[in-house]
């Protein structure tokens, strides 16, 4: 996910999270394969990688790293104070029961989204997401569902920022189409992902509004393609979820 940004990055910081990202995709790693990974000097990864050792971010086991267990503590008291979490967690989870496909919820923070929370049906199947999944806004059904309903402004600026890659061959990357659908979606109140982020799968997206009508998140229902399609897709579950979120909504404004 390519990000534009005009901000001088301080070297050392961004090392540690090189490091930091090496380790993410692997089981572990020694001081040797992280440098080779990133073309620096085996010296300067061991300084950083001792450092974050020392504040328990990463565990030593022989000769390998790992990341430790902090991220897990930091990411679950993140997603415990965002106010859509405790919220829509039991809408989440009925959605889940009487459609048995897979539901998720999911925030926008810094322009991306992010799953917070998910659950499953009786035919659910696995894709990629997962709880912390990060994913561009214009590539699934839930993300271009917040950002339609964000200001004019913040659409603009998250389009300027963050390329529109492209995730499978349907995904959207073209601007002038994207604001096209997302008008769409402001109109009718939901978005419709057709095989977008992932090959095979259809979803549809529903806004969760504050007073304000800006979206502070959104719920998502996502099944194989030749399952969800036709009414199914365009109309009743549709219905289902923007029952769901309304009251999702209405929950929120008095809790």
């Amino acid at each position: 996910m390519a990000r534009h940004s005009d901000h001088r990055p301080v070297e050392t910081v961004e090392t540690a999270f090189d490091i930091l990202d090496v380790l993410r995709h692997t089981t572990s790693a020694g001081i040797t394969e992280i440098a080779d990974e990133l073309d620096l000097a085996k010296s300067t990864v061991y300084r950083h990688t001792k450092t974050l050792e020392s504040r328990g971010l990463v565990v030593r086991s022989g000769d390998t790293y790992r990341i430790s267990t902090w991220f897990l503590d930091y990411g679950i008291h993140v997603r415990n104070q965002h106010p859509l979490f405790d919220v829509a967690t039991p809408k989440v989870d009925e959605l889940a029961a009487e459609t048995d496909e897979k539901v998720w919820c999911v925030i926008e923070e810094d322009g991306v989204g992010v799953h917070i929370y998910g659950a499953e049906g009786r035919h659910s199947v696995r894709t990629h997401a997962r709880i912390g999944k990060r994913t561009a806004l214009h590539q699934f059904a839930a993300g271009k569902a917040i950002l339609a309903h964000l200001p004019a402004d913040r659409i603009e600026r998250i389009l300027d920022e963050y390329d529109l890659a492209a995730q499978t061959a349907q995904t959207i990357t073209d601007r002038d189409e994207l604001r096209s659908q997302l008008e769409t979606i402001r109109e009718r109140g939901y978005a419709l992902n057709y095989e977008e982020s992932v090959t095979g799968v259809h979803a549809v997206g529903a806004p969760v509004k504050d007073e304000s009508g800006d979206a502070i998140g959104a719920i998502s229902i996502a099944g194989p393609a030749n399952r969800l399609r036709g009414e199914l897709l365009t109309d009743d579950l549709p219905t289902l979820l923007l029952g769901a979120t309304n009251e999702i909504e209405i929950n929120l404004a008095h809790s």
